[in-house]
């Protein structure tokens, strides 16, 4: 990957990936953030730190699932171990296992899959078990929606892999993807709170406020769920999927507005819930930023929520690159500019393959044509889409490259094909499973 093209631009880049990989790591931040010794339990929540004595609590229960919840649920063990009485963790690319106290079950992503359906039971039976004695830490990362799904009785798991794949192949904002996922649950939108209830949930949460966490991307388990059932239909109408939608889904929704379905949770009530600032997820940028200036670089984060069609924000950032070289602003080369978040794919070929990193990549690429930038993005856990690779990289003369190999860069970008164009230019990132969930990870070099 740094042998060819602009090697210099293609070092820097791959090396402040590897080294903010290195660094953001979920595991190491639970021991600093939780404590046990003399039976007494410490947690560093938002607010304060709380004790508990753990002769008062009868059972610990660790529950949780998304690419980054391993981790973090290794490490609870490390610090509990015997004190845990049950626990699952959903994750994916991961066989079902035991590791001490910890119960792996290997779940669909990015569609849920009968691993997914048999994690919510699971964890749903646990919350049911919770007293006001109990202490259940609940672990949500990216992936969750789909790592941990529970339709609705009259919907089967072939028609929510149906909804799941008209939503991934032709909505970009996430937030309303959710919405709709939300609306067919019996585990996210605020349920799995109820189920717990009265226990006592400590939840590990991206960011050091409620407000942070309720914007992240992915379905919300424990906290109230603003939207609705109607919410829901007007954005399968919007991306014009309503009459794609199986029609048990759709009635299951129309029944909703109706009254007939039990909305979404829009009040907690007397849920006790401690959050758990987990700041890795949000450290990437910042890590990413101080290792590229202390590479002699200047640096900016451009967005840590940076959403959008990936191959149109590509082309987006390619356009912010090119200023840059022409007219030193809104930064002085030679540069780094840095984001992170959650773009998408817009598939328009179900047999083309690749990744949202992928596709931002070649969309960048295409637009850098014969300058002296680079750009690489990866998504954190190690795999982009349905992918094996992490991501990708490009630099100006990527264009040219393909030209000479008569590869149709933008045809083939088209026909979401990004996975073909990269093995083809050996330009893939591969870093194997990072068991790290911090959304992409973009780095754009302008020298």
């Amino acid at each position: 990957m740094s042998s060819h093209g602009c090697k210099s631009g293609r070092k820097i880049a791959l090396d402040i990936i590897e080294k903010t990989l290195n660094e953001i790591n979920p595991y190491n931040e639970v021991l600093e953030n939780i404590r046990f010794q003399d039976n007494i339990l410490a947690v560093d929540t938002e607010l304060e730190t709380i004790t508990f004595d753990l002769k008062k609590i009868n059972n610990i229960f660790v529950l949780g699932g998304g690419k980054g919840s391993l981790l973090s649920a290794l490490a609870l063990n490390k610090v509990l171990g015997d004190k845990i009485t049950e626990s699952i963790i959903a994750v994916k690319g991961i066989e079902s296992q035991k590791i001490d106290k910890i119960d792996i079950i290997k779940t669909g992503h990015p569609l849920p899959d009968d691993g997914s359906i048999k994690a919510a039971k699971e964890i749903i039976r646990i919350a049911n078990l919770a007293t006001e004695n109990d202490l259940v830490f609940f672990i949500g990362s990216s992936g969750t929606s789909s790592m941990i799904s529970l339709p609705v009785e009259s919907v089967s798991l072939k028609d929510m892999q149906i909804l799941y794949n008209l939503l991934l192949n032709n909505i970009n904002n996430i937030q309303e993807i959710n919405c709709v996922r939300k609306h067919i649950s019996l585990i996210s939108g605020g349920r799995l709170g109820q189920y717990i209830s009265p226990g006592i949930i400590l939840n590990f949460q991206p960011g050091n406020k409620k407000e942070q966490f309720k914007t992240m991307p992915w379905p919300d388990l424990i906290w109230e769920d603003p939207t609705t059932f109607q919410d829901a239909i007007f954005v399968l109408k919007k991306y014009h999927i309503w009459e794609d939608t199986p029609i048990s889904i759709k009635k299951h929704l129309s029944e909703g507005v109706e009254g007939k379905q039990q909305e979404t949770v829009k009040n907690i009530g007397p849920l006790k819930v401690y959050n758990i600032p987990m700041s890795y997820r949000y450290s990437a940028c910042i890590a990413a930023k101080r290792i590229a200036e202390e590479l002699g670089y200047n640096a900016m984060i451009l967005s840590t929520m940076l959403e959008g069609e990936s191959k149109e924000v590509g082309i987006a950032l390619a356009s912010i690159a090119k200023d840059i070289v022409k007219f030193n602003h809104p930064i002085k080369p030679p540069c780094v500019l840095i984001a992170g978040g959650e773009t998408s794919v817009k598939v328009t070929n179900k047999d083309g393959k690749g990744g949202r990193n992928q596709e931002f990549v070649l969309g960048l690429a295409g637009n850098i044509s014969g300058y002296n930038i680079t750009v690489a993005a990866i998504d954190s856990e190690g795999t982009d889409g349905p992918t094996q690779v992490a991501g990708g990289i490009a630099d100006g003369g990527t264009a040219k490259t393909c030209l000479e190999k008569n590869i149709d860069l933008f045809g083939q970008l088209n026909k979401n094909n990004s996975f073909y164009v990269l093995d083809s230019l050996q330009d893939h990132i591969i870093t194997g499973p990072t068991n790290v969930a911090v959304q992409s990870i973009k780095i754009v070099v302008v020298q």
